[in-house]
């Protein structure tokens, strides 16, 4: 029998490139490099070709991920817990997708801690969450915002701040004659070039981007920038972006899509390339994509809102510009029944688009590694694994599992 703690995850699919599944895939491949741990994950959110277990050629059997539909079921994972025998189970997104994980806690917290990596993006303050709260060991949490809240909601619940990480090793700065040759090749050298890198959805503002950089475009000229954005062009959740490109008129390379997958050490390359890296959503959790954009040394420009407020600013300085939003309204759902979404105006994205525009290269260079710097002093890999490594083991010490569970009311449950 191994002596390794073992930890049960459910999350997006570590191995899929959302931001979820990123983070997730960091923090179990750090976990696994100490070698203290064994992972069993359920891999979610996507359309799987098969639900066959896979394991990878470096980790072998100390991590196997079951695809599942969605996040798994009550079942699904009763059935893990009772084969598997994990110590810990770790779970994280949005937890208006947990409700149904939530409603069993009495029979896994009687045997295993639940820790919780929190994503919420907005207030005002979440009351409906604070029994979703409760229902943990341990809540970690991505942003300051999300953190504030729990704090505020279930004061009594233990909670943590422990933002995204990036792996400063692939996300670094290239070579300017590295950069100047991509720039040539792809024949944008002369220009002023953005970059958006986000899911084309209706909260990350894609269409109002393209709208708003014609108006930049129209002050400055329309041969002298240009707009890359890595997306989805006809993603079913946001906007026909070549619909919107072709009424606006902009169909002279001013906006350039960039459709197919890529590996990480070639989106490092797209942050590297471009001058800017912009983010304008109504309600972002976190952020991921501007953090790579910083740790490669290139500046950024955000909304205010949720994580993206602990990218741009260490409180003194800033890595380009935070837009801080005019007006919130209030949207919700029947799972979700308010949270605010944080509104800019169009001529402060423009003014702020034409001031980092007008700085010369060096200037924005400056701006850029500075936030390098900070990127690696708040967000760095090492630091990132350290803080996950220290809370898994004394949650294992600490509340134990199984015949040595600490700290929890089983309420009369039977062993799984």
């Amino acid at each position: 029998m191994s002596d390794k703690i073992k930890i049960f995850t459910i999350s997006d699919h570590p191995l899929s490139p959302s931001g979820v599944g990123t983070q997730t895939k960091y923090i179990i491949e750090g976990m696994l490099k100490t070698g203290k741990y064994q992972f069993v994950s359920f891999g979610g959110a996507i359309k799987h070709p098969n639900h066959d277990p896979q394991t990878t050629e470096q980790w072998g059997q100390d991590w196997v991920i079951w695809p599942v539909d969605g996040y798994g079921n009550q079942d699904m994972v009763r059935a893990m817990i009772r084969q598997q025998k994990p110590d810990i189970l770790w779970f994280m997104t949005d937890p208006r997708f947990y409700d149904w994980l939530w409603a069993i806690e009495n029979e896994i917290r009687a045997h295993v801690p639940m820790v919780y990596y929190h994503v919420w993006d907005n207030y005002p303050y979440p009351t409906f969450n604070r029994k979703y709260y409760l229902s943990n060991d341990h809540v970690a949490c991505i942003s300051k915002v999300t953190h504030d809240i729990v704090q505020t909601v279930a004061p009594e619940v233990d909670s943590s701040y422990i933002p995204h990480a990036v792996n400063g090793d692939i996300f670094k700065p290239h070579p300017q004659e590295q950069i100047k040759n991509w720039r040539i090749s792809k024949n944008i050298d002369d220009k002023f070039v953005c970059f958006w890198n986000s899911r084309n959805a209706r909260r990350k503002q894609s269409g109002t981007l393209i709208w708003w950089f014609k108006e930049f475009l129209d002050k400055v000229g329309h041969d002298k920038a240009c707009l890359i954005m890595h997306t989805d062009v006809k993603d079913q959740h946001g906007q026909d972006l070549e619909a919107i490109i072709h009424e606006l008129g902009l169909t002279n390379g001013e906006v350039l899509f960039s459709r197919d997958k890529v590996n990480a050490e070639d989106l490092a390359g797209m942050y590297n390339m471009a001058d800017l890296t912009i983010c304008i959503s109504d309600a972002e959790g976190f952020g991921l994509s501007t953090l790579e954009s910083l740790s490669c040394g290139t500046p950024i420009l955000v909304n205010m809102t949720g994580g993206l407020q602990d990218q741009v600013t260490d409180g003194e300085k800033f890595f380009g510009i935070g837009l801080q939003p005019i007006s919130k309204a209030i949207i919700g759902s029947q799972q979700v029944p308010y949270i605010y979404e944080d509104r800019l105006n169009k001529d402060d994205f423009v003014n702020a688009l034409v001031e980092l525009y007008e700085m010369t290269p060096e200037a924005r260079r400056e701006l850029g590694l500075a936030g390098r710097a900070w990127s690696e002093d708040l967000f760095g890999f090492d630091k990132f694994i350290q803080t996950w490594d220290d809370l898994f083991t004394s949650i294992h010490e600490e509340k134990g599992s199984w015949e040595t569970r600490k700290g929890y009311n089983s309420y009369g449950v039977k062993v799984f």
